[in-house]
């Protein structure tokens, strides 16, 4: 059987939708890069004897036809290695989304100035002036005032009566956006024992796709997972280049991809050879940025899908939307459009350290449902953080010192 090497997420195998078949799942907690935590549902010992690929993956002899050699799975992989790795890397973490979020967080300091004249007897005139401040961030008109309106119940419920409590529900009532849309912290893999997980990257040009898609395969990597990585952007001239140096940065694997082959063929074929091989846990497939409002661009995407369903029934596992965390607001229509003709299942936010316009992912995951998944806070290869609400939102409004 081979070994289920994850990163520092929870990952929730998944079955294939066979037919008849009872779904199953596994359930591998991880806890956000605050909370870490693991629990684990007990897998059967590797087996004792040598299996080839083809008979386990059900293919018939598929990988000899085409004379591509099969290779053993590797063995079980150790969880305990995992959970260290995750608990040396928290402090670090911890501190990289809090320098990544500065921009955002001076200009939510007005917050601070807003509450320390609180006064109950006219806190709607307050209220209203922490509304302006959130729509300074970017905070969509509508979650800024769905995140003051449950600030103001609550005032008016008798829970707050002072300018730290106000802080405090402030906070809690946009956590409560956040985490609404679902779990941020799992990752969808494939249950089916044999068969790798496939991981679709999409986004507009200019996102950070590629490199994001780079630091993806660090971050599996570094918990032990084999990943091979997939240049589906068959656009961009450089693009399978700087995919290459990324594989050779953080021991992935590259799909063998002939030159002037179509994006859905690349990665069709990519996951037949990551099936044939049968020591790739993760398949991450780039794509070509392209412009949401192109039609006839934003079909081949869905066609990119379907390839890879095709080999792979129960794949694509994840559907990643890499957005520019720069766009503010302007990203809203990307993510609508590309969730409608893909199934955007989260969000990767890039570049915020770059940005005080934060505000936006609040708004997208509120309008649209889409957890995040990640955020990029920085151009190290480390910088591309398990997204946790409650510790951004902390790094939005950190404690005040005495």
């Amino acid at each position: 059987m081979s070994d289920r090497r994850m990163s520092d997420q929870t990952f929730m195998r998944r079955s294939s939708a066979v037919p008849g078949a009872t779904p199953t799942s596994t359930s591998i907690t991880f806890g956000s890069m605050f909370a870490r935590t693991v629990r684990a549902v007990s897998a059967p010992p590797p087996p004792t004897t040598t299996t080839t690929t083809a008979r386990r993956r059900g293919t018939n002899g598929e990988g000899r036809r085409r004379g591509r050699a099969t290779t053993t799975p590797r063995a079980g992989f150790d969880l305990g290695k995992l959970a260290s790795v995750l608990k040396k890397k928290t402090e670090m973490d911890i501190a990289r989304v809090f320098n990544g979020t500065t921009k955002t967080r001076e200009k939510l300091t007005a917050v601070n100035d807003v509450l320390a004249l609180w006064r109950l007897e006219d806190f709607e005139e307050t209220l209203e002036e922490l509304e302006e401040t959130l729509l300074g961030v970017d905070f969509g008109p509508g979650v800024a005032a769905r995140v003051v309106d449950r600030v103001r119940e609550r005032v008016e419920n008798g829970e707050c009566e002072t300018g730290g409590s106000v802080r405090k529900a402030l906070k809690e009532a946009i956590v409560e956006v956040l985490a609404r849309a679902g779990e941020t912290t799992k990752i969808g893999l494939n249950e089916n024992e044999g068969e790798p997980s496939v991981v679709l990257v999409v986004g507009v040009n200019g996102g950070g796709k590629t490199t994001t898609l780079g630091k993806l395969s660090h971050r599996f990597a570094e918990s032990g997972a084999k990943v091979m990585m997939v240049p589906g952007d068959t656009f961009r001239a450089a693009a399978a280049e700087q995919l290459a140096t990324w594989a050779e940065r953080t021991g992935a694997v590259m799909s063998d991809s002939p030159p002037n082959t179509k994006p859905g063929a690349v990665c069709y074929k990519a996951v037949e050879e990551a099936c044939e091989r049968g020591d790739i846990d993760i398949v991450l497939a780039d794509t070509s940025g392209r412009l949401h409002n192109n039609s006839q661009l934003m079909d081949e995407l869905v066609g990119v899908k379907k390839a890879i369903t095709k080999r792979l029934p129960s794949a694509p596992h994840e559907v990643l939307l890499v957005l520019d965390g720069t766009t503010g607001l302007n990203m809203l229509n990307q993510a609508r459009v590309f969730g409608e003709a893909v199934g955007v299942t989260g969000i990767i936010l890039t570049k915020l350290d770059g940005t005080a316009r934060g505000g936006a992912v609040v708004s997208v995951v509120d309008e649209l449902g889409i957890p995040v998944k990640f955020v990029g806070v920085g151009e190290a290869m480390q910088d591309l953080q398990s997204f946790d609400p409650v510790s951004f939102v902390d790094a939005l409004f950190p404690e005040e010192e005495n």
